[in-house]
């Protein structure tokens, strides 16, 4: 690639990004609440492996080239991540291995939830919930527990809310904070 060509500005690679996360996290989620008769978490490789893995990790470099490791780091580490547990679904491993890897994976969500100090409280706040739902994750899978998983698949799913429509208001222009209401006494002066 000429480097004279700009790769796509970070906030394109962002919304990009975020809606690939949103609606991942989403299928990912919804599949673990069991919420829809016959689909799982399984259902969600392809997802996982092609708009979480390939797209998130795209989506990563071309927030580095474009100088955001934010965004780089963000997503080309969650790419990683999708497109790990896409590979992985459905091998044999032992419950305590699943755990582990998630727990791990978890540690990354934390670091990035702590590093979207500036992206908005939309963002940090899916990446936090995301790092919530991994751990629930990991300890359902350590304590065999269903229901662990399904709480977890649920914070998974509004996180993945949260991620589509932050990006979904950064491209429709829809308000993404509420409206502060004023204090009560605020703008009035005394007179005397």
């Amino acid at each position: 690639m000429d480097n004279d060509v700009s790769a796509g500005s970070t906030t394109s690679t962002s919304v990009l990004g975020h809606l690939a996360l949103g609606l991942t996290l989403l299928a990912f989620g919804i599949g673990h609440t069991a919420v829809i008769d016959g689909a799982t978490a399984a259902d969600a490789v392809p997802l996982a492996l092609y708009v979480g893995g390939v797209a998130l990790f795209v989506a990563g470099l071309l927030g580095f080239r474009s100088g955001d490791s934010f965004t780089g780091t963000a997503f080309a580490g969650l790419g990683a991540f999708w497109f790990t547990w896409g590979t992985g679904v459905g091998d044999q491993i032992s419950a305590d291995a699943a755990g582990l890897f998630l727990l791990l994976w978890a540690l990354l969500a934390l670091s990035l939830t702590l590093g979207a100090a500036g992206a908005g409280p939309l963002f940090q706040g899916a990446y936090g919930l995301l790092a919530v739902a991994l751990l629930l994750l990991a300890v359902g899978q350590f304590a065999d527990s269903t229901g662990l998983a399904r709480t977890g698949g649920w914070i998974a799913a509004v996180a993945g809310l949260a991620a589509w429509y932050g990006a979904t208001a950064a491209l429709a222009k829809w308000p993404t904070a509420l409206p502060r209401r004023r204090a009560a006494g605020r703008g009035v002066t005394a007179t005397g």
